[in-house]
Formats: structure tokens, sequence, C-alpha cells
């Protein structure tokens, strides 16, 4: 007895020590604690990355159009680099590199690991130096300096120039820049930056009204002509009527060219010397300037009037110098018609397909096919749907409707080409899986009590689902519109097939009939990032307007999607009594 007691007492001490942590581990299992913990440190991890990407795209979007200093950097070797700073970096040079340097430079960067601090000026006058960009070495400058006479100019074309204002020369009189008030060169920026407009309107609006006119008459006489032949008395009418009214064009089209020429030639007596840091000089008309500023010679407010100004420039004006300058004003329109293009399609035939297949389609094997089809469809590559839209929207339906309602415009194409109608009908296939999916799911949603309600009151199953249904179950139609706006504005690849361009001369909507034209191309605020970033000449250049863009374009999807929640939340508040 006390041998049995002994051994059972030896167990238990054994076993005593471990048998609490097995347990213990044995309950945190049991409940899911070790996966609650990985799912949480996922789920914040995620979060950090997404607010971390959201922050460094605003903190870059909106410093871009701030004011910098330019400066002075005087080199070893006796030359000068004028600019703003853009960035730094750490860089290990070659063996070559260090073969290539003086002693003291070398010893420089021995001094420092073999490691050397750069830094890359903006330093501009592309049309002098073929350049926008340049790195200089810490090993490399003498000295720094941030003269208070060093100006930043923005020209229409070339980009900016860094340097000195030379001279100015005002109605073909040469003026000092230092004998100029400031404020008498600011109202002459002023009054030809007018005179550049003026000249623009009259080209772009008043002539080309015209040439829209004298394009008309002359598509007028070639529809005849297909219409009635050349022998027809209908054709020579309508070569005649042609003729007097192109007669009668050609004269207001000469009083406009006129008008044009005199303020050209006005123009062309304001120009500006420039000088940049190496003492090479650049003449250019004043009204080129787009803006100027002495940039180490500037107080908060005045840094804060540039910064608005710039800002006014983007949103509501063109793009220039390869659209890595300028504003986007075309690329706004034509994303936010597209995504409303698109919606006005996708709606009624996501919601008109969901309420077949769980209204009225008999429920078995092949609607279940179909729904199989419908979420695969949401995993078809985009690019896909855009190789469909271009051979069948524009190539066969668009050359259709050229042939049957434009024979005279051929072999030019109408709609047999690249179009906002049919980006927006390509976005509108690519997002429809996702608007029938969450449809189905808000109509099935619906109790069912309440269908039976209306029925026995009575009503018929279209009654039911008109006036009953669909508005209990639009809060989830909303949902699934939601997401196709923010996949259909963001998307780039397929448009690029169907209808974008880098630059649209005119835009979908004008003053000319019928004034809504979807047959043109149009801009895109994600294709502009595309062209900007990764097509310019100089990417470096391109990235601040990278960078904001994609803070507009997420803006513009925020806007947008935030205007369909609201409305969402509203048909909520307005069932939230009947529902469930």
């Amino acid at each position: 007895m006390s041998t049995l007691n002994t051994s059972t007492l030896a167990l238990a001490q054994d076993e005593s020590p471990a048998r609490p942590v097995r347990r213990f581990t044995a309950d945190l299992s049991a409940v899911g604690e070790p996966a609650l913990w990985g799912f949480g440190g996922a789920l914040a991890l995620g979060i950090i990355l997404i607010c971390g990407f959201l922050l460094f795209i605003f903190w870059n979007g909106v410093t871009t159009f701030w004011p910098r200093p330019v400066a002075v950097v005087t080199l070893t070797s006796g030359a000068k680099v004028a600019g703003e700073a853009s960035r730094h970096n750490v860089f290990r040079p070659d063996s070559s590199l260090l073969e290539s340097l003086k002693p003291a430079e070398r010893e420089q960067i021995r001094a420092a690991d073999g490691y050397v601090n750069r830094t890359m000026y903006r330093i501009g006058n592309y049309d002098l130096y073929n350049e926008d960009f340049r790195w200089v070495s810490d090993y490399e400058v003498q000295s720094q300096d941030w003269p208070r006479d060093m100006f930043f100019i923005e020209r229409q074309e070339w980009g900016a120039f860094v340097g000195h204002i030379r001279k100015l020369i005002l109605d073909n009189e040469e003026h000092a820049f230092a004998s100029l008030p400031r404020a008498r060169l600011d109202d002459e920026q002023a009054a030809a930056r007018e005179r550049f407009d003026e000249i623009r309107r009259i080209e772009r609006d008043e002539i080309g009204k015209i040439n829209h006119q004298i394009e008309a008459q002359r598509l007028a006489v070639r529809k005849a002509e297909l219409a009635h032949g050349l022998e027809s008395t209908e054709y020579r009418d309508q070569v005649n009527a042609a003729q007097l009214r192109i007669a009668e064009l050609q004269k207001d089209y000469e009083v406009l060219q006129a008008k044009a020429n005199q303020i050209k030639d006005t123009d062309a007596r304001y120009r500006v010397v420039l000088e940049e840091i190496g003492g090479g000089t650049k003449e250019t008309g004043l009204s080129q300037v787009v803006r100027f500023y002495a940039a180490n010679d500037l107080g908060f407010f005045a840094k804060l009037g540039i910064y608005l100004s710039r800002w006014g420039e983007f949103l509501s004006s063109e793009p220039r110098e390869a659209n890595t300058e300028g504003g986007i004003l075309p690329a706004i329109f034509g994303t936010v018609t597209m995504t409303l293009l698109m919606v006005l399609v996708v709606a009624p035939f996501g919601v008109i397909t969901a309420l077949y297949l769980r209204e009225y389609a008999k429920q078995g094997r092949l609607v279940a096919v179909v729904r199989i089809a419908v979420n695969n469809l949401a995993g078809v590559p985009s690019i896909v749907y855009g190789v469909f839209g271009l051979g069948f929207f524009a190539y066969t339906l668009g050359g259709g409707i050229d042939a049957l309602f434009f024979p005279e415009r051929l072999p030019s194409p109408t709609f047999g080409t690249g179009g906002i109608l049919w980006s927006a009908l390509t976005l509108a296939l690519l997002t429809v899986p996702v608007v029938i999916v969450a449809s189905e799911e808000a109509l099935a949603a619906v109790p069912r009590s309440i269908r039976e309600g209306s029925l026995a009151c009575g009503a018929s199953k279209w009654q039911t689902i008109r006036s009953v249904v669909l508005p209990h179950a639009l809060p989830g139609v909303m949902t699934g519109l939601i997401l196709a706006m923010a996949r259909g504005a963001g998307e780039v690849a397929p448009l690029m097939l169907v209808g974008v361009v880098k630059l649209a001369p005119e835009l979908p909507v004008d003053g000319f009939f019928p004034f809504v034209h979807l047959e043109r191309s149009f801009m895109h605020l994600g294709f502009h990032i595309f062209d900007v970033g990764f097509q310019s000449r100089n990417s470096e250049a391109g990235k601040p307007m990278v960078f904001v863009t994609t803070l507009l374009l997420l803006g513009l999807i925020v806007l947008m999607n935030s205007s369909a929640i609201y409305i969402r939340n509203r048909l909520k508040k307005k069932f939230v009594g009947n529902q469930f």
C-alpha cells in the first residue's frame, strides 16, 4: 500500500508543473486567441500601410506647388549651378569614378567611409542645357549661396527658367530690369498674358467656329454627291450654296485673322531678356512668361499667393510642356463625364439582370451556371475588355453607325474609332458583374414577409417589386454602384484602346450642335498619371505632377463615392422602419 501511494505521489509530482502550462495552451487554442492576435495584427498592418500610402501621396501632392528657394552652388571647378533642391540621397562611388577625382576629393570620400551625399537640383533652362535636373555631390561643392535676385520664371514653352532678368523691351524700348519698379513689371506681364489669351480665344473659338462651319458646308456637298450623284440638280445647287456661304465665312475669317495678327504684332514689341547663372542669355516674348518671382526674396504671404495661383491654374487650365506643367481641366472633365456615363449604363443593366435572376428566373442548374459566369466575369483582366470594346463597339458598332449616318465623313471615322461613349460602355461591361452581385444580395435581403404582405393586399408581382422590394433594396444597389464607380474611375488599361488620349484638343461638350459629342476622344486622370510618369521626356520633371494628379484622382473618387454613400444612407433611414 505504501509502495502504491509513493508511486502515485511521485507521478503527481512529476506532472504537476507541466499540467497548468498544457491546460493554459489548450484554453488559448480553444478560444482562438493566437488566431485572434494574428488577425488583429494583420488588420493593423494593413491599416498602417494604407494610411502610410495615403499620407505619402497627400504630403507630396500638397507640397508640390509650394515655391522653394533657389540655391547657387559654386563647384570646385569654378562652374556654378543654380536651381531648386529637389531631393537628396547617398551613394557609393565605384573605382572608376574614384580614380577620376582629385586626391582631396578621394580623401573626403574615404573619411565618410566611402559614401557620398548628393543633391538633385531643378536647374530648368532646358532649351539651354538640354536637361531639367542635375546631381551635385558634396565633394564637388566649394560654396553655396541664395542670392535675392535669383528668379524662378515659368514659361509657356521650354519649362522653367532659373536665373536673372537682364532687361525688358517694352514697346521696342529697352529698359534695364533694375530701373523698372516691380509694379510696372507685374502690370506689363499681366497685360502681355491678356494679349496671349485674346489671341488664343480668337484662333480657337471664333476662327474655330468659322472652320467648323466651312467643314459643315464641305460635308453637305459630299452628302449631296453620295445621295444624288455628281450630275444631279440637287448636287449643283448644294455646291453653289456652299460656295456662297464659304465666301462669306472666308471674309469673316480674314477679319478675325487680321485682328489676331494685329495683336501679335503688338505683342512682339514686348520681350524680356533672361540670363542664366553661367552668363548665357535667352530672349523670349513677355507673353510667354506665365509666372515669375524672386525665389529667395519671398515672405510667407507671397509664397501663399504663388501656391494658390498654381493650384488655380492646375484646376482650371490645359496642360503645357508635354503635360508636365499647367493644368488638367480636360482630364478632370473627361474622368467625371466618363464615370457618370458608365454609371448611367451599368445601373439599369445590372439591376434588371439581378431582378430577373432573383425574382423571375426559375432557380435551377441554368441559373446557377449564369451566376457562376457572372462571378467569373469579375475576374477577367481589364485589358481583355479593352480589346473587346475596340473590336465590337468601335470597329463593328461604330463602323456601322458611320456607314449608315455619316457616310459623307468617310474614310475619316466618326464613331468608328475610340471615343468617350465606347469607353463608358467598355467600363460598364467591366463593372456590371459587381452591380449584379450586389443587387442580387440586396434583393435577397428583403424579408419575404414584406413581399407576402404586398401580395396579400392585392398588388401584382411587378407592383410589389417596383413599390416595395426595389425601394428596400436600393441601399444595397447603391453599394454595388459605389464599388463600380471606384473601380471604373481608376481603370486605365482598357481606356488606352477605346478613347483616351495624351492631349484632347476638344472637350466632349462645346457650343456646336449637337453640343454633346460622345464620339470624341478624351483625357483621363489615370492615363495622365501614366503618361506623365512613364512616357514624358523626363520622368523626374513629371514626378511632381504625378503626385498632385494622383491626389486629385483620389479626391474625385472620394467625392463621387461620398455622394453615393450619402444617398444610400438617406435611403436606409427612409426604409429602416420597414426592414426586418
